[in-house]
C-alpha cells in the first residue's frame, strides 16, 4: 500500500516520503480501515509516541496521522461494535498513527459509526479538532451556560470548532487571531475579535475561561484576563502563570466514541461545521504539508478522492 513515512525527527514536515509499506493486519480487538480521508497535525512529528514504542525502542519507519475517515475491511480476533464495510471515522493511538497510508489498523473503540449523509473528508477533518474542544471545554474547563469564553486562534481547525460548540452551551465567546483572521472567526460565531498584532489581550474584559492553543508569551497573559476562579485550558504545553485563584490545566485529546457521536450529529444537524483550508491527495501530501503560503483551517489528505 501507499503510505506517508518518516525516519528523520529532526527533519520534521520536510523528512516526510511517500513509499510503499505492507498493509496492516488486524490484531486482538483491531479493526483494519480503508483509509478514504485523513488528518494530520504537525505536531505529531515532535511527539516521542511517533518515533518510539511504549517503551522506548525505536519504531521507524513510521507512518504518521491520527485523524481518519474510512470503511472497516475487516476485523480482529474479539472485536465487537463494528462490523466489515461500515462507515467509520475517528482517532488512532498516538503511539500507533499510520492514518496517512491507504490502509490502517486501529482499535475498534477508537472509531465512531459515520453516517452516510456525512463526508468522509468531514469526518477526518472533525475526530481530532472536535473531541480536542469538546475535552477542552467540558471536561477540562466544565464551561456553563452564561460564562464567557476567550478563544486563542477562533480560525483554526480547532479554534473554530471550540467558538461554535461554546456558543450552543451558552457562552459569550471572544476569538482571537491574526488581522486576517477576523472574519473568519465572526463568521464562525465568535461575538468579538481581538487582532493580536494589533490588539491589546490585556484590553479584554474579565472571562471565565480561556482556550488556549498558542502557548507562549500569549498563553501567559492570558492568565491575566480570567476572573478570579477562572480557568486557563491549554494544548500547546503547561501553562506557566495560573489565574488568580484559578486553575491552570494542559492536556491531551483521548478518542472517545460517544463524543465522536455527539460531535457528528451536531454535523448532521447543522449546528457545527468544520474548517478545512485545504483537500490534497495522498501523491501530493508531502507537498500539502509544506505549503509554500499560509494555510488557516484543517489540511486534508484524501486518500481515496
Amino acid at each position: 500500500m501507499k503510505a506517508i513515512v518518516v525516519t528523520d525527527q529532526a527533519a520534521g514536515t520536510a523528512g516526510m516520503t511517500l513509499a510503499e509499506r505492507p498493509e496492516p493486519q488486524a490484531a486482538l480487538n483491531d479493526v483494519v480501515v480503508e483509509v478514504h480521508a485523513s488528518g494530520f497535525t504537525p505536531g505529531e512529528l515532535t511527539w516521542p509516541s511517533t518515533w518510539t514504542d511504549r517503551f522506548g525502542r525505536d519504531r521507524t519507519p513510521s507512518i504518521p496521522g491520527q485523524e481518519l475517515a474510512g470503511v472497516v475491511t475487516a476485523l480482529g480476533y474479539g472485536t465487537t461494535g463494528l462490523s466489515v464495510g461500515q462507515r467509520v471515522f475517528g482517532l488512532a493511538d498516538g503511539h500507533r498513527g499510520g492514518t496517512l497510508a491507504e490502509y490502517v489498523a486501529i482499535e475498534a473503540r477508537n472509531l465512531a459509526p459515520l453516517p452516510a449523509d456525512v463526508d468522509f473528508t468531514v469526518g477526518a477533518s472533525l475526530a481530532m479538532p472536535g473531541l480536542t474542544a469538546w475535552q477542552g471545554l467540558f471536561e477540562h474547563g466544565r464551561l456553563q451556560a452564561g460564562q464567557s469564553v476567550l478563544v486563542h486562534g477562533a480560525a483554526g481547525a480547532v479554534g473554530a470548532v471550540v467558538t461554535q460548540l461554546a456558543r450552543e452551551a451558552g457562552a459569550y465567546v471572544i476569538g482571537t487571531g491574526r488581522t486576517a483572521d477576523r472574519k473568519t472567526a465572526l463568521d464562525f460565531g465568535a461575538r468579538e475579535f481581538v487582532d493580536l498584532e494589533n490588539d491589546a489581550l490585556e484590553d479584554v474584559g474579565g472571562v471565565n475561561l480561556v482556550f488556549d492553543v498558542i502557548g507562549g508569551d500569549i498563553g501567559n497573559r492570558s492568565a491575566g484576563v480570567i476572573h478570579a476562579g477562572g480557568t486557563l485550558v491549554s494544548i500547546a504545553g503547561p501553562p506557566e502563570v495560573r489565574p488568580a485563584d484559578g486553575l491552570a490545566i494542559d492536556f491531551v485529546v483521548v478518542p472517545d466514541r460517544a463524543q465522536l457521536g455527539e460531535l457528528v450529529q451536531r454535523v448532521r444537524d447543522g449546528r457545527l461545521r468544520t474548517n478545512i483550508g485545504n483537500v490534497s491527495t495522498l501523491d501530493d501530501a508531502v507537498a500539502a504539508f509544506n505549503p509554500t503560503e499560509r494555510i488557516t483551517g484543517k489540511t486534508i489528505i484524501s486518500v481515496r478522492p
